[in-house]
Parts: C-alpha cells; structure tokens; sequence
C-alpha cells in the first residue's frame, strides 16, 4: 500500500480556484469577479459572481461603464459578495471566510460585517487608495474583520470542460 498522493492543492488554492471560476460566470463584458464563502469546517456555503439580480435579463440591462448613470451598469450590477451573501440559505455566516476575486468595495464591506464574516482573503486589490476601498479597509478594521491578500503558489491548473 502506498502512501497518499503529496501535490493535493491547499485550502487557500481551492477556494481561491473556486472564486475565480465562479467569476467566469459573470458576463461582464469587463469585471469577472467570483467569492466564495467557506464555514469554519472547510465547507462550501455559498458562491457568487458579479451580474444582474434574478429577473433583470443581461441582454436588456446595459454593460456599459461611461455615460448617463441609469444607461451604465453601476446601478443593476450586484457584486459577487454580495450575491454570495445573499445565496446562501443555511442561516448563519457568523464566523465564516470569505474568498473572493478583487477586494470588495465599502458597499460589500457592509454587507460582509453585517452577514458576521469573520475573514476575508482577496486576490487583487486593484483600487488599492481610492476612497471606496479606503472606506471598506476602515470598516473591516473597526469590526474586527481579518482580511489579508492571497498567496500565489504558483500551481497551475488545466480544465477541459
């Protein structure tokens, strides 16, 4: 009998992974963000991707990111977090991880603290010093919220679906 296989993927690879292919759901013609939701126990709560809210068709809704605010998608999108709060139906978050794409902006910050979120790993953090990200950084910190960026490994991963 052999020993177990040593190249398994880590936690932090996995849930990593899942965000980032959940986020290929989003037809975003330019953001694709994925979260995904993790209990204390290593299990799969809740995923999420940035799109629409259920009834309001992608082909109907505008993508655009410039122009008069109602003809853009800032005011129909919900971002990945906040639809992975939202998705879950098993009662609690207290206590839970959040993993997820891009660094959530104040709106989702609310929205995270408020679900009982407990830790919050990002990939990028491409608005880095803007007042939105400020704002949530300033929330986390003062709710208690752990967040800290995820670490590349630097393992590749190829899917045929």
């Amino acid at each position: 009998m052999s020993g177990k296989r040593a190249n398994y993927i880590s936690w932090d690879e996995y849930f990593m992974g899942v965000s980032h292919l959940s986020g290929m759901r989003s037809k975003d013609p330019n953001t694709q963000v994925g979260a995904c939701i993790v209990g204390k126990d290593n299990r799969i709560l809740s995923m999420g991707y940035n799109g629409f809210p259920n009834g309001c068709s992608d082909e109907e809704f505008p993508w655009d990111r410039e122009g008069d605010f109602l003809q853009t998608k800032y005011p129909f999108v919900a971002h990945s977090e906040l639809n992975a709060i939202l998705n879950y139906r098993g009662g609690s978050l207290e206590g839970s991880k959040l993993y997820v794409s891009l660094f959530p902006c104040n709106e989702c910050a609310k929205a995270i603290i408020q679900a009982g979120i407990h830790t919050v790993v990002y990939d990028e953090d491409k608005y880095n010093g803007t007042p939105g990200n400020i704002a949530a950084k300033k929330m986390f910190d003062a709710a208690g919220v752990t967040y800290y960026q995820y670490k590349h490994s630097g393992t590749k991963i190829s899917l045929d679906l």
